[in-house]
């Protein structure tokens, strides 16, 4: 066998079990999901308000920088309107396993999706693990999206 042979060989090798592990690795990511049962909005830190995700609804969330539209419907939740000049939040895909989320920045929203609902104690500890501010550090944004600094 030629030395080129035998190094083309070792590639095709080395590819099919780069490939073979990457599939394994996906299959338990997709096997360990977990269906959310709730969605939770979170306001400037703090949550406003959590949606049954079994009950279809469309809610507008105002706040002084803006308004999101969420919209929950077979089972998953979306933002399909904003006023943020990105619409970042309005191009993610819908959500509705377990640790999912949707930002939006400018508004400060995040909707997460949660297995089941918090209790009072639980809440309260989600509410200081989930500020929007600790996610994007110290920045703040004004109307249009501009981080202030």
């Amino acid at each position: 066998m030629k030395p080129l042979e035998k190094k083309h060989r070792n590639d095709l090798i080395l590819i099919a079990v780069l490939l073979a592990a990457a599939g394994i690795a996906f299959g338990i990511i997709q096997l360990g999901k977990k269906s959310g049962g709730y969605a939770v909005v979170v306001q400037d830190g703090k949550e406003v308000a959590t949606y049954p995700l079994n009950v279809d609804t469309s809610v507008t969330i105002n706040s002084p920088t803006g308004f999101n539209t969420l919209v929950i419907k077979d089972g998953k939740a979306d933002v399909t309107d904003a006023d943020c000049p990105d619409k970042l939040c309005v191009n993610q895909h819908s959500i509705s396993y377990d640790g999912e989320t949707i930002v939006c920045l400018p508004n400060k929203l995040v909707v997460k999706i949660v297995s089941e609902a918090l209790t009072s104690s639980r809440r309260r500890s989600y509410e200081n693990k989930t500020q929007v501010h600790s996610i994007a550090g110290d920045l703040r944004c004004d109307r249009h999206g501009a981080f202030l600094y």
